[in-house]
């Protein structure tokens, strides 16, 4: 019988927490990833990096660790100048970084504190094909690919992350409902013993980024068994309370959530512009939970310091 790794968590407890931006922590460590690999482009050259903020985050009390490979592709990779050979090793290892990080973080743990925190998971990011373009279209949905070619550009990298040892997939920042479409047709046949929550980036409180309506994206995925959450990420905080409501109207699946700081990002200048948080990421996030979320974190521009946050109500109530 196929696991349910997501179920078997929240039967320990809930919320499930997340973890949160990988890219704003490694540039915290003054290390430069303006390139069109953007966060990927340290896997090779500084995955110490990378280990410390999946060990930051497992401190401040996430679940799960996802993967940086997001914007890792075998197409991005060799775009930029790496080997088949060298694009394949890259992103399984950015999986064996948050395997090692979680091992050592599991061996720092007490007996005790083993007994109640559940052994934390590692989610392998697969981010949609606009990510890969490097123009910010993940946030727009303004590309499209056949059927086949979606399922090309995806398999390898879903393939790399499962033989690497990812405990399950987390399709991401998705704008393109016929590209999560081929995703789940793709976990279906190719990964027919794994599971991926999936996660939409939204044009409104109640459109995906190609105009698809929330409500029928859900409706569809509600049906494919592997698809063990659904919800949104990488959105405005204000929107996330509307969004869950949609969604628990739909389906009874877990509704998972981990939007943005608030800010918003320039795909031309590459760079993040500031807008502030109209209340803290610990009030927010219950009140998400209160609506109907079960796996909450943050996504570009959140901090260890704003899982940690979650955990202070989460793991006390």
């Amino acid at each position: 019988m196929r696991k349910n790794r997501i179920r078997d968590l929240m039967n320990e407890h809930t919320p499930i927490i997340l973890d949160g931006a990988m890219a704003t922590e490694i540039e915290k460590q003054g290390i430069a990833i303006d390139s069109a690999l953007w966060a990927a482009a340290v896997i090779h050259c500084k995955p110490s990096s990378i280990k410390k903020v999946h060990l930051d985050y497992f401190r401040a009390g996430a679940d799960i660790a996802t993967t940086n490979t997001y914007q890792a592709t075998l197409a991005g990779f060799q775009q930029s100048g790496y080997t088949e050979l060298e694009a394949e090793r890259f992103i399984k290892e950015a999986v064996n970084i948050a395997i090692q990080a979680r091992c050592e973080f599991w061996e720092t743990l007490t007996v005790t504190q083993k007994q109640v925190c559940p052994y934390p998971l590692v989610a392998g990011s697969v981010g949609p094909y606009g990510a890969f373009l490097a123009d910010g279209s993940e946030y727009t949905g303004e590309y499209a690919l056949n059927e086949a070619g979606y399922r090309m550009f995806h398999r390898s990298r879903m393939h790399l992350l499962k033989e690497a040892g990812a405990d399950l997939f987390a399709f991401e920042t998705m704008p393109n409902f016929d590209e999560t479409k081929v995703l789940a047709e793709l976990l279906t046949h190719d990964f027919p013993d794994d599971e991926a929550w999936l996660s939409f980036s939204l044009a409104d409180d109640t459109h995906l980024c190609d105009g698809t309506p929330l409500a029928d994206a859900a409706a569809y995925f509600n049906a494919v068994d592997q698809i063990s959450a659904i919800g949104i990420n990488c959105v405005a905080m204000k929107r996330v309370e509307a969004a869950i409501m949609t969604i628990r109207e739909i389906t009874s699946k877990p509704i998972i959530v981990y939007p943005n700081s608030g800010e918003r990002y320039n795909p031309r200048t590459k760079q993040w512009e500031k807008s502030k948080m109209q209340e803290s990421y610990g009030s927010a996030s219950k009140t998400w939970f209160e609506a109907g979320a079960s796996l909450i974190g943050g996504c570009c521009r959140t901090s260890p310091d704003d899982i940690r946050k979650i955990a202070e109500w989460a793991r006390l109530k």
